[in-house]
């Protein structure tokens, strides 16, 4: 199976492809830059839900994976998730021998579904973030003794 094409920028810094200049430019262009600049919660979700969308854009920001486009695909997880709780909550208070215990099950197991594929798409997750991750460069020592604390030789 394939994997998922990355933007040049992510496989330089992984240093995983050995592209000519001329290939990495061809690249560059065929890309598409996408604006953050405007990640504003929909006017449908409710303050509560409005205030948990800020949140998630708020960190997403900080890791530079939300994009302008992005903002209906956070708003439907933060409805599913919200939806899930309440039916959580829920099933606790069910008993098991109730006949709308199953119903309630088939309910929640469906918006675990949603909101465990919302999370990977928006990189909430653990897993999809690590596929995201640029690896930091290290600084590499002037000469052959810095390595061992030794500045003037």
């Amino acid at each position: 199976m394939a994997r998922p094409r990355q933007p040049i920028n992510l496989l330089q810094e992984k240093g995983k492809k050995h592209l000519t200049k001329e290939e990495i430019e061809k690249r560059k262009n065929g890309e598409i830059e996408v604006n953050s600049d405007n990640v504003v919660a929909p006017s449908y979700l409710t303050k509560k839900q409005k205030q948990t969308f800020e949140w998630y854009a708020e960190e997403l920001k900080k890791i530079n994976i939300i994009a302008n486009i992005d903002v209906e695909g956070l708003a439907r997880y933060i409805v599913a998730e919200e939806q899930f709780k309440k039916i959580a909550k829920k099933i606790k208070n069910t008993n098991i021998l109730d006949d709308d215990y199953d119903k309630l099950l088939l309910k929640l197991e469906k918006l675990n579904k949603i909101c465990r594929q919302g999370a990977t798409d928006l990189g909430l997750t653990i897993s999809s973030r690590c596929k995201l991750v640029i690896p930091k460069k290290e600084e590499k020592p002037k000469n052959k003794f810095e390595k061992f604390g030794v500045k003037d030789v």
